[in-house]
């Protein structure tokens, strides 16, 4: 039975999915604290466990490698046994894996934890999509997709201030305890509440959202062939790869030593300056998405955002150390303008059978952690070359080029995916 104070909505089909929606978004705004919140405890973790900053990059870098190699495999089990079954197991060894990182002793504890993280998040937002696409209209997908990458940017920026006040308040290893703790809390609610359709429910259909019955193993593979055979699926995990990799990056590592290294700040102040990206994600996504869903105009957004994007990493790389009103402004840019790009995963639905649309999700939004797992690594390889041999509190010093290297790396992903949305809207029109 339902919680008497959810019993006004739970017999409504139409407003128990928010409901519903919000248990799994929960847990997807937790992903995003877990992956985000080491460029917070960047230098805790290097003093905790005398890592280089390839070492941290890896350690960084692990979440999302495994997170990227999980997405198809996880595009098939929501499309095998649905987004509730998914998400309960997937919330569960994610948060466990917390747990066991904020207990680690060791680089290689810390790094099996980190894996953990990675695995068990790598299913909870593509669930969450899949949830949509079986409670929600086809002419909802953008708003949809908008409003829970939005979600997803509420972690980013709970990842960034929040999580370095509490950090300062309680130690970083106390802090991702608790939330751990609470992740395991919305898992067994996911289990106990979340359920894969309206039918399923037991409540009447929702208006042009027809049940759509679960893939047989033969389908799996007639659908994921198709999807890896259609060149759209490439060219947006390429666009994907370059701008969610590059965001994750710079928000979730580099951005704040960056900012703390070049201007002389505490980890707490430059935490408020690349909050700015995750409000960006908070903000952008939704407004992107809804304005797609109103006026049907995808590709000229995707554009444009490109190019204001790669504009934005441009001046840091060029200049160095810009006023902070610039990085701020660079921040909140890049983690906007990424909605327009996701309004790449309504269009790649669009291409597919509504039965299969995990498999399709699945299959791109592995690009962008595949950026992530690549990126972090590479930029601390370079920032290693141009370290000054100095060490502040047990962390490396690096110089001002190195971070202007870093940014151009940024730039150049940038262009390719000008390239991408330019080839997206020429197929498109």
């Amino acid at each position: 039975m339902a919680p008497s104070f959810l019993n006004v909505s739970w017999s409504n089909p139409y407003q128990r999915r928010w409901i519903l929606w919000g248990i799994l978004v929960a847990s997807f705004l937790l992903v995003n604290i877990y992956r985000l919140s080491t460029a917070v405890i960047s230098e805790p973790l290097m003093e905790a466990f005398g890592t280089t900053g390839a070492q941290l990059g890896t350690l960084h870098a692990v979440f999302f490698f495994v997170y990227a190699v999980m997405q198809i495999p996880t595009g098939v089990l929501v499309d095998r046994v649905g987004p509730r079954s998914t998400a309960t197991g997937g919330g569960v060894v994610m948060n466990v894996g917390v747990l066991w990182f904020a207990l680690a002793n060791s680089y290689h504890g810390a790094l099996a934890g980190r894996f953990l993280i990675g695995l068990g998040g790598s299913v909870l937002f593509v669930c969450v999509l899949r949830f949509c696409a079986n409670w929600y209209r086809t002419s909802e997908a953008g708003t949809m997709t908008g409003l829970s990458f939005g979600a997803g940017g509420i972690g980013g920026i709970l990842a960034t201030t929040p999580f370095a006040v509490a950090v300062d308040f309680a130690g970083w290893r106390p802090t991702l305890s608790t939330l751990g703790v609470i992740g395991l809390g919305f898992a067994v609610l996911t289990s106990l509440l979340v359920r894969d359709s309206a039918e399923r429910a037991g409540l009447s259909p929702i208006e042009n959202v027809p049940e759509q019955s679960r893939l047989s193993v033969p389908e799996v593979r007639t659908y994921l062939r198709e999807v890896l055979a259609d060149r759209w699926t490439w060219v947006i995990a390429v666009l994907l790869y370059c701008t969610g990799g590059i965001n994750l990056t710079l928000v979730g590592l580099w951005g704040i030593p960056y900012v703390v290294q070049v201007y002389d700040v505490s980890v707490t102040f430059a935490s408020t300056i690349t909050l700015l990206g995750g409000v960006g994600i908070a903000v952008g996504p939704p407004v992107f998405g809804r304005l797609s869903d109103r006026i049907g105009r995808e590709t000229e957004f995707m554009i444009g955002g490109s190019v204001v994007y790669t504009a934005s990493l441009a001046v840091v790389a060029l200049v160095g150390d810009p006023p902070l009103v610039v990085v701020a402004a660079m921040f909140f840019l890049t983690g906007s303008l990424f909605g327009t790009f996701i309004l790449s995963y309504p269009m790649i639905q669009a291409r597919h059978d509504g039965r299969a649309s995990g498999i399709a999700l699945g299959t791109i939004n592995g690009a962008s952690f595949f950026g992530a797992a690549t990126f972090p690594t590479l930029m601390g390889w370079l920032l290693d070359v141009y370290w000054t041999g100095e060490l502040l509190g047990g962390v490396r010093v690096y110089t001002v080029t190195g971070y202007r290297v870093a940014f151009a790396i940024g730039t150049a992903a940038g262009i390719v995916s000008i390239g991408c949305a330019i080839w997206l809207h020429r197929q498109a029109t």
